[in-house]
C-alpha cells in the first residue's frame, strides 16, 4: 500500500522546536519536487516549504529563517526542522509529493494524513 506518513508533531511552548518527518512506504520518492503544507483552524491549506529535485528550497515568508526543509532520497524521507515556534504555527502539517510504487506506477500529488503541531503561548 502506497503511503506517505508524517510524524514528529506534538505540543510545544513558544520558542521551542520540533522536527517533522515524512516517510514513504510501499513506494519511493519519484525525485520530483516535494513540500510541506499546513492548515490551521479556519484556514486554507498553505505551502510552508518546498524542495526541488536538485535540493533547492523555498519558504513562506512567515517561516523563513526558522524552518528548514530537507530530504534524504536514499531513505525516502523528508524533514521539516521547525525552530523558534510561534502560536500562529499551530496547524496540521502535511507532506506532499510524487511517488513510484514497486510496479513502477506513479502517484502524483500524493498527500500524507497530517500531523498536528500545537504551539502554546
Amino acid at each position: 500500500q502506497v503511503q506517505l506518513m508524517e510524524s514528529g508533531g506534538g505540543l510545544v511552548q513558544t520558542g521551542g522546536s520540533l522536527r517533522l518527518s515524512c516517510a514513504a512506504s510501499g513506494s519511493v520518492f519519484s525525485g520530483n519536487a516535494m513540500g510541506w503544507y499546513r492548515q490551521g483552524p479556519g484556514n486554507r491549506r498553505e505551502l510552508v516549504a518546498g524542495i526541488s529535485s536538485s535540493g533547492s528550497t523555498n519558504y513562506d515568508d512567515s517561516v523563513k529563517g526558522r524552518f528548514t526543509i530537507s530530504r534524504d532520497n536514499a531513505k525516502n524521507t523528508m524533514y521539516l526542522q521547525m525552530n523558534r515556534l510561534k502560536p500562529e504555527d499551530t496547524a496540521i502539517y502535511y507532506c506532499n509529493g510524487d511517488l513510484i510504487d514497486n510496479s513502477g506506477s506513479y502517484y502524483y500529488d500524493y498527500w500524507g494524513q497530517g500531523t498536528q503541531v500545537t504551539v502554546s503561548s
